[in-house]
């Protein structure tokens, strides 16, 4: 298909040459999906599951997201994205 000259000259403006795409933002699944990703990093570098009691902020804060994932009704939708089986 051959584009009229007319629009590809209204697209050769040096203005829009900054212009991207629109990204769309991240579903409530995609968030849980890399939340359980970042405490499943957390475990690996640890060595263990964060504890509530004891430990840093990030320990404290990577304990409260495990425990909010576990109480999710539908964990089978995070399966895939659970290489330790934290949710179990």
């Amino acid at each position: 298909m051959e584009w009229p000259k007319e629009l590809l000259e209204l697209f050769d403006d040096p203005l829009l040459d900054d212009v991207r795409p629109k990204v769309s933002a991240p579903t409530p699944q995609d968030r849980m999906a890399q939340k359980l990703v970042e405490v499943s990093d957390w475990v690996e570098a640890n060595g263990r599951e964060p504890q509530r009691q004891g430990g840093d902020l990030e320990e404290k804060k990577m304990w409260a997201a495990l425990n909010g994932l576990r109480k999710q009704t539908d964990k089978m939708t995070l399966k895939e994205y659970d290489r330790l089986n934290l949710l179990e």
